[in-house]
């Protein structure tokens, strides 16, 4: 087991352990289909997401990642829009805890690196779960492998570890 302290700009000491191997021992309703790195290679959340907690996760991770630390940038999502909400709303809807205070994408990263935290685990892969709902719109509204059509939505997806590029 090892101990992560993350010190960032939105977190000070905080602590976890890894308790499961990197990328394994998922729970059998979570499948994403992008890792972090694939997501952060594809281009998502304006390049904003992670660019001030690279030490908290592996190098290689950033490699190819598109990032800005300025600003958010939708031209570096996959799709170059923006389909993303600003953190007031996401704290405005109740979806930010205490561990992960950058949401969904953040908890993901720690669930790969082998973090659990089964009541948060539930909640988020319930979340995670309900955006499959955007899939069945692109394909009953898009033609096969259409990247033009619904391009915020199919951006959602990738924010979701869902890969839209197949739909």
């Amino acid at each position: 087991m090892k101990t992560v302290i993350v010190s960032d700009l939105m977190q000070k000491n905080y602590r976890y352990e890894l308790i499961e191997p990197v990328g394994k021992n998922y729970d059998v309703e979570f499948k994403p289909e992008l890792t972090p790195k694939e997501m952060l290679e594809l281009g998502v959340f304006g390049g904003k997401y992670m660019t001030d907690c690279k030490r908290e996760f592996p190098e290689d991770w950033f490699k190819k990642a598109k990032l800005c630390h300025e600003k958010h940038a939708p031209s570096l999502n996959f799709f170059g829009v923006n389909a993303s909400q600003p953190l007031s709303v996401w704290r405005k809807k109740g979806w930010i805890f205490e561990d992960d205070p950058r949401g969904w994408f953040q908890w993901y990263c720690r669930y790969y690196m082998g973090r659990r935290i089964p009541f948060e685990d539930e909640r988020q892969i319930k979340r995670w779960k309900a955006m499959k709902r955007h899939i069945s719109q692109i394909r009953i509204n898009c033609l096969p492998g259409d990247l033009s059509c619904r391009r915020v939505q199919r951006q959602a997806l990738l924010h979701w570890a869902y890969d839209s590029r197949k739909y």
